[in-house]
């Protein structure tokens, strides 16, 4: 991927506890006994260390800086427009604008004690909760770096990241108390402090000398003003990549890049003041990140669950009337499958604003999503990490439009008109900030996307840049997808660069293809990937997830009166690929039943490699069997 030319990351220089704290800290280093213990030694190292900040002050504050963004110009509006009003919900706990911003600006003060200043780097892995907002702002807040990790990962994956952003801090919850099981004294040498947000149960944790969220609070012994730090050219946030291909990179991004995008959503979806935010995608990832610093901008609600479960969602969306959430497609299915056995279903009436991302949704999905919530403005987004979530935006439903059925037309009309334009997915215009052009070989208007702007990122984190090969895009970030923008505006999305397959010396692109068949109302869900052909290079597998009630025939006689007609198979699906004039060559050869779900990132991505190996094992395992 090509990086905007400015782009120089370069991992802060970790001096160790003892320089940095004039040898305070490592009279404190020894194993704490009990909690008592480890409060009283605590309060007395934060004694020295704030002498120490105090010392440091006028020298390590960034003057100057009025007329730069930061994240946290959202605490002032919490704590006045929103003094009285709930701004979190997270399980029993409950919290006004200024109960939240007092916790958040507690928080800082324990991190100042601790010396933790620009630069920075705090690793955080936990569900959501409302202490996961506290912190990432709190860390914004006296200018390190938040580094959101993923629960999900194992330890020797957190490990590696840990050792690419050199964090002083590790912020985890229950959910990752496996990890301290893992470590090791020495393991990763630039960790000062381990923190729990609530008190640690496991004695794995105990033994490391964790200190909590609430510790940290109590010892903050004075009121902090307004006054935030800014890490080296704004840095805020390190957004490790889902990983599809690959180990995840961790995106180094702004704190304009936040607010930009933060104001394309407000803008676009709509969120206000008013809106009850339901927290269904991790923090961990820059589609929740992003999400939820605009609702923080605004100051609206927001209701936090620990993790996306179907269940938990729609009790969480009918008990505190919620109106705005995030999906991906298979989140939407999720959902739509639910609401279809419960009699009485109160979220219609308040769902106002639903944004899709992570992949289109089918035109089945599109109209099951406008019956079960047709008060809801359906939109998707298309966008990516590395450029701060959403690119472009295109609204699917919007029920002030005179009929939602002539809307839904009119999205099934424009994918249809790809089939003749050979143009792939339309994903909408940009957003007002984000500036796109595509990158052709001079033969075709389809080429590679890439764009600029406030919302890209610096960086990855630890690379040296690589310049781009044609000087004339060295300020524009290659996305890694393929495709075209029509005469209105529209980008219509083929696929990925490093995803086409190539057979008989032609590419192609799997999702242009995908989207076709996604209209079918048999299929509820494609993959389809390239396997070794000795003859072709690669040959093209469709892998075909069926709609509930239909059936799979592999015989040449269908007898489609036995299930109503409701029935697929190889030869109805090339038929279908021939009627809807899709080119020869991007026909798949071979068509496989899928019965299990589409193996997903956290962030609801494909993984098609997963995908791929799994093909080829069930093609050599036929071919063995013959």
């Amino acid at each position: 991927m090509c990086l905007p030319s400015h782009a120089s990351i370069s991992v802060p220089q970790q001096t160790s506890p003892t320089a940095s704290l004039n040898g305070s800290l490592e009279l404190y280093s020894e194993p704490i006994a009990n909690q008592n213990g480890q409060y009283a030694e605590f309060s007395a190292l934060c004694s020295l260390i704030s002498r120490r900040n105090r010392e440091t002050e006028a020298r390590r504050h960034k003057m100057g800086n009025y007329s730069e963004g930061h994240i946290c110009h959202c605490l002032r509006r919490l704590a006045t427009v929103r003094r009285n009003a709930v701004v979190t919900i997270s399980g029993d706990r409950r919290k006004t604008g200024e109960q939240f911003v007092e916790d958040v600006l507690c928080l800082a003060f324990g991190l100042l004690e601790l010396g933790i200043g620009a630069g920075d780097v705090v690793a955080i892995s936990a569900l959501n909760s409302d202490l996961y907002l506290e912190w990432l702002l709190a860390i914004a807040f006296v200018g390190g770096i938040a580094a959101p990790l993923n629960y999900r990962w194992s330890f020797d994956e957190a490990r590696s990241a840990m050792l690419l952003v050199q964090p002083v801090i590790l912020v985890t919850d229950e959910s990752c108390q496996s990890w301290y099981s893992n470590f090791q004294n020495n393991d990763i040498t630039s960790l000062r402090w381990h923190v729990s947000f609530t008190s640690p149960s496991s004695d794995c944790m105990k033994t490391w000398n964790v200190l909590t969220t609430e510790i940290l609070k109590k010892h903050s012994g004075m009121s902090l003003p307004l006054n935030y730090r800014w890490a080296s050219e704004g840095a805020v946030v390190i957004c490790f990549t889902s990983g599809t291909c690959g180990r995840p990179k961790g995106v180094t991004l702004t704190h304009a890049a936040l607010i930009v995008q933060s104001l394309a959503k407000l803008a676009i979806v709509g969120y206000d003041e008013d809106d009850v935010y339901l927290h269904t995608v991790p923090l961990c990832h820059i589609g929740g990140l992003s999400s939820a610093m605009a609702m923080l901008m605004v100051g609206g609600c927001h209701v936090m669950i620990p993790k996306f479960e179907p269940k938990s969602a729609l009790t969480a969306i009918e008990q505190y009337r919620v109106t705005s959430l995030i999906t991906v497609p298979a989140m939407m299915a999720d959902f739509l499958s639910l609401i279809r056995q419960k009699e009485n279903w109160k979220g219609k009436d308040t769902m106002k604003k639903i944004l899709n991302g992570g992949g289109s949704l089918s035109i089945e999905l599109i109209k099951d999503a406008t019956l079960f919530f047709p008060r809801a403005k359906l939109l998707t987004a298309y966008g990516m990490s590395e450029t701060c979530s959403s690119l472009t935006f295109m609204t699917l439903h919007d029920p002030r439009m005179e009929t939602s059925s002539k809307h839904i037309k009119t999205i099934a009309d424009m994918k249809h008109s790809s089939v003749h334009q050979t143009q792939g997915v339309c994903v909408g215009k940009p957003a007002p900030h984000v500036e796109l052009k595509i990158c052709t070989d001079g033969s075709s208007h389809i080429g590679r996307i890439l764009t600029r702007g406030p919302h890209v990122m610096l960086g990855y984190w630890g690379q040296i840049p690589v310049e781009a090969s044609d000087s004339t895009n060295e300020i524009w970030l290659d996305t890694g997808d393929i495709g075209s923008i029509d005469k209105y505006g529209n980008l219509w999305l083929t696929g990925r660069a490093n995803g086409k397959i190539k057979s008989g010396g032609e590419n192609i692109y799997p999702e242009e293809v995908e989207a076709i068949l996604l209209q079918h109302p048999g299929i509820i869900g494609i993959v389809i990937v390239g396997i070794p052909d000795d003859r072709l290079t690669e040959m093209a597998i469709a892998c075909i997830r069926l709609t509930e009630n239909w059936l799979w025939s592999d015989t040449k006689v269908i007898h489609s009166a036995e299930s109503g007609g409701l029935v697929l198979s190889t030869e109805i699906l090339l038929r279908y690929c021939r009627e809807k004039n899709i080119t020869g060559f991007k026909i798949p050869k071979m068509f496989i039943l899928w019965e299990k779900p589409f193996p997903l990132t956290t962030t609801g991505k494909i993984k098609r490699d997963q995908v791929r190996r799994e093909v080829v094992s069930h093609v050599q395992s036929l071919h063995s069997n013959l």
